[in-house]
């Protein structure tokens, strides 16, 4: 895995499961991290506290990414600390999961607003720094319930197919300033979201994969962390799904 010593990154969602992972790993390949939460700052401090006790170098940074006004605080945290922004990883995310008949319209709402208006927020925000510096990556976590659909969970395969498209657009439209953006979809990884989930469905997942297992969250770090690198350096606008074979 390549080198990313010197680079900056921020990872929404940080403080658990997949966003997590994500930050040790980039932390373990010399990226200077921006641990940022929404609400658990003991948990990102301890997110912090791993990376520092690695030699990592890392800063916790809340904010509620589904709200512009605070996505721009968190970027300019980012920079003012760090003096760069390289690579952002759009990990936030929630569930309200409920069949279609009986979802409320803020359970619709919340979702979108949480998965995929905060993707436009950060990436928005985190733009003006990459254009300037003529380089960034982006890593949006897409999932495989946005490229197949899951039974209820149409507002969350909503905001991960949406996720997927504003990927594939903002890929075309960046592309000629050095800022690749590609998106990453997991399978099922046990995580605080999925374990709430009854052993039955848990079950039943396990058997529609390939590989006959669940996935790790550090799993999707390793991709993730491939694509944040140089060595994906002609990778753009790509949905990788990380499933063990699920689709």
């Amino acid at each position: 895995m390549s080198n990313l010593t010197g680079k900056v990154a921020l990872v929404t969602g940080a403080s658990r499961g997949i966003g997590r992972a994500c930050a040790i790993k980039l932390a373990s390949l010399g990226a200077k991290v921006v641990v940022n939460y929404n609400k658990n700052q003991s948990a990102a401090d301890e997110v912090v506290a791993t990376i520092k006790s690695s030699g990592g170098e890392a800063i916790a940074v809340p904010g509620d990414v589904s709200q512009f006004v605070a996505a721009q605080s968190i970027i300019k945290a980012t920079i003012d600390t760090f003096g760069r922004l390289d690579i952002l990883v759009n990990n936030a995310g929630t569930t309200r999961d409920t069949l279609l008949a009986i979802m409320k319209e803020e359970e619709f709402d919340s979702v979108i607003q949480t998965n995929l208006k905060s993707v436009f927020n950060m990436s928005k925000a985190a733009l003006r720094q990459m254009m300037r510096q003529k380089y960034g990556r982006i890593v949006n976590m897409a999932s495989v319930a946005g490229i197949v659909g899951n039974p209820g969970q149409t507002n969350y395969s909503a905001s991960k197919a949406g996720i997927i498209g504003f990927t594939k657009a903002m890929a075309k439209e960046y592309g000629s300033k050095n800022i690749a953006v590609n998106a990453v979809a997991p399978g099922y990884i046990p995580t605080d979201l999925t374990n709430v989930l009854p052993q039955e469905v848990k079950d039943g997942i396990v058997k529609m994969t390939a590989l006959g297992r669940m996935g790790t969250a550090e799993e999707i770090a390793n991709v993730v962390a491939f694509l944040a690198s140089d060595e994906a350096s002609y990778i753009t606008g790509q949905v990788i799904a990380v499933d063990g074979g699920m689709v």
